[in-house]
């Protein structure tokens, strides 16, 4: 056997599916935290890629030769991972401000934890909520879809071929204006059953005066923010989802849209 005997078109087939794989997935969340080595990530998008490669290639002629062309390529390969990836932070995103909300309105606003995957300080209520819908996710299988839209990207966006076009910044835009919305959504059941205790506090001082409300009210507001908090997991389940039945059109959408000057 000679062992030197191979096609470089078959080699740089590997090289490009390999590289679409692995910016793809060092980028999408779940895949890549900051909380999984290195090595199994690199082991991860390794696997991907013998898996995919025999069904979803790209040819090796799709490989520039110049190196700026090459930079050019690897940058367009980024921002298909940053697009992929930004779909599913923005649910975390607004799960996260809807529980630092929660956490201000409960008198949690100075009880802060590390998030240990994004290394940043964060409300225990926000982290928790986080965790939740984290395990939500992945067991109705959002991991799944994740990897149907890295499946997609093979079919519909050829290798650094990604336009940021304005139909792609618009869906972006909307996406992001959606945080704030279902962040109160979530919040809304805790936020209006604190307004109602405060409200009943404040007539309970104007009508005993000698009463310390203050000292009442915040174990009061920990009690009633807690009985609440069952029913945000409730409401957050169904908007998880809700999301992933949305995932696969959703995806399909925005790589469209980034391929809109190819069409």
């Amino acid at each position: 056997m000679d062992l030197y005997n191979f096609n470089p078109e078959t080699v740089l087939s590997f090289m490009l599916t390999l590289f679409r794989i692995s910016l793809v997935v060092f980028l999408l969340p779940y895949f890549g935290g900051e909380a999984i080595p290195r090595t199994v990530k690199a082991a991860l998008c390794v696997v991907l890629t013998l898996g995919l490669w025999p069904y979803l290639a790209f040819e090796g002629s799709y490989l520039p030769q110049h190196p700026f062309q090459i930079a050019v390529w690897l940058f367009g390969e980024l921002m298909l991972g940053l697009v992929l990836g930004l779909t599913v932070r923005f649910l975390i995103a607004s799960i996260q401000t809807g529980g630092q909300i929660i956490g201000f309105q409960m008198g949690f606003a100075m009880v802060n934890v590390v998030d240990p995957i994004t290394g940043v300080s964060e409300a225990v209520t926000a982290h928790f909520l986080y965790m939740t819908s984290m395990l939500t996710f992945l067991a109705l299988n959002g991991h799944l879809y994740l990897l149907r839209g890295l499946t997609q990207s093979f079919e519909l966006v050829p290798p650094g071929a990604l336009f940021i076009s304005p139909e792609l910044v618009t869906q972006i835009i909307y996406l992001s204006g959606q945080i704030f919305v279902l962040a109160v959504k979530i919040a809304a059941p805790i936020i209006t059953a604190v307004f109602l205790v405060n409200l009943g506090l404040a007539l309970i001082s104007r009508a005993a005066p000698q009463m310390n409300v203050l000292l009442l009210g915040f174990p009061l507001k920990i009690a009633i923010g807690f009985l609440f908090l069952g029913m945000v997991f409730e409401i957050m389940s169904i908007y998880v989802a809700e999301f992933i039945n949305t995932l696969g059109a959703g995806f399909y959408n925005l790589l469209r849209a980034g391929t809109v000057g190819l069409q």
